[in-house]
């Protein structure tokens, strides 16, 4: 057992995170006690390698992990400290200030320095157990949120967790944490789904007509309802903020584009609102960080057509490893009915001409940017 993950570990909610979690701890040597409200869920995730049930003869454990949704969390945070008076409890929820809020008010104030939040920064459009990876949470940031009372060594424990399990842990305080997960989650999720509802009214003809545009900012829509419900409800207030600005910027949009139909003249600004918005919007996706940690990572996209056969994509991997090029990030796309796929490779800017050149003399073909 390595000595940065206490041990035994009992997980509390055997669901995706829940159960991610008890695989990534057991890997790194954790003992990982399971236990879940359903008897159907826990004997699952047992099945599924995410720990074991315990038993009376079993030691208690050092860490308690609640991995429930953000309405049940406080309650069993609470329960936990005083199940276990000499384990750290810690919580994963996605929102951190009313589940603070709420240990308070239900936790023993004796108690309260054994607590703190956590949340890495990891997830799937699937739910459920069945859908748990051990890798889940590989160069993924990990949360930790202490409070004022949160014993130091604590904080020690979780961070040096977050590194066993490949995870970046980052330290920062539960309102800090609910902003910004406003900003990089909730209100993505919102909007990804706002745009999805729209596909409700064209025919099949129209969306026969989608790429993979539509498919990227709507791929987090097909969520999980009820646990969104909780998730937004819990961090109304800053996801409200974003949303408002956000509103602020589409009534500039729909303002401009009410003056442009069959109009040669519009109103002016209209076009310099648009352009604003997409270039507002160009500035916004540099500043996310890449896969180094810096939003100035100098990667460029080549894009290779790719054989609709078995195989092909294996050995454009390997012949890009071959050419001595790293590749940074993968994307691909391919639509109903072409008989070839485009795998649009990030490498770093340096080697584009290299990879191209290479790749072109092995007889792929790269597209034109």
């Amino acid at each position: 057992m390595t000595a940065l993950v206490p041990s035994p570990v009992r997980i509390i909610g055997a669901g995706l995170i829940g159960g991610s979690l008890g695989m990534a701890l057991g890997r790194a040597g954790a003992q990982v006690q399971v236990e879940d409200v359903s008897p159907g869920t826990t004997a699952l995730a047992v099945e599924l390698g995410v720990g074991a049930v315990p038993t009376a003869q079993d030691p208690d454990p050092a860490l308690v992990i609640v991995a429930a949704p953000p309405d049940v969390t406080a309650r069993l945070v609470a329960d936990a400290l005083h199940r276990w008076p000499g384990a750290l409890v810690a919580d994963v929820a996605s929102v951190k200030e009313i589940v603070l809020e709420g240990v308070r008010r239900h936790a023993e104030a004796a108690d309260l320095p054994r607590y703190l939040g956590a949340h890495p920064m990891a997830g799937r459009e699937v739910s459920g157990v069945i859908a748990a990876r051990g890798d889940l949470f590989q160069g993924r940031p990990f949360v930790v949120a202490p409070h004022e009372h949160t014993r130091p060594d604590a904080v020690s424990v979780l961070k040096g967790l977050a590194t066993e399990i490949g995870s970046v842990p980052v330290v920062m305080r539960s309102d800090a944490h609910d902003l910004a997960v406003a900003h990089v989650s909730h209100a993505p999720q919102v909007m990804s789904s706002l745009l999805a509802t729209s596909l409700l009214a064209p025919d099949e003809a129209a969306l026969a007509l989608a790429g993979q545009g539509l498919r990227d900012t709507t791929r987090i829509a097909d969520s999980d309802p009820r646990l969104w419900v909780e998730i937004l409800g819990a961090n109304a207030s800053a996801v409200s903020s974003v949303l408002e600005d956000v509103r602020a910027r589409l009534e500039d949009v729909l303002a401009a584009l009410g003056t442009m139909p069959g109009d040669p003249d519009p109103a002016v600004g209209s076009r310099r609102a648009l352009a604003e918005l997409i270039s507002d919007g160009n500035r916004g996706v540099r500043r996310i960080p890449g896969k180094h940690g810096g939003a100035t990572d100098a990667f460029a996209t080549v894009t290779v057509l790719v054989p609709d056969r078995p195989g092909e994509l294996a050995r454009l991997l390997t012949e890009i490893g071959e050419i001595g090029v790293n590749l940074e990030d993968l994307r691909l796309e391919h639509e109903l009915g072409r008989e070839v796929g485009l795998a649009h490779v990030a490498v770093d800017a340096a080697r584009e001409d290299l990879l191209t050149r290479s790749l072109t003399e092995r007889g792929w073909t790269v597209a034109d940017a």
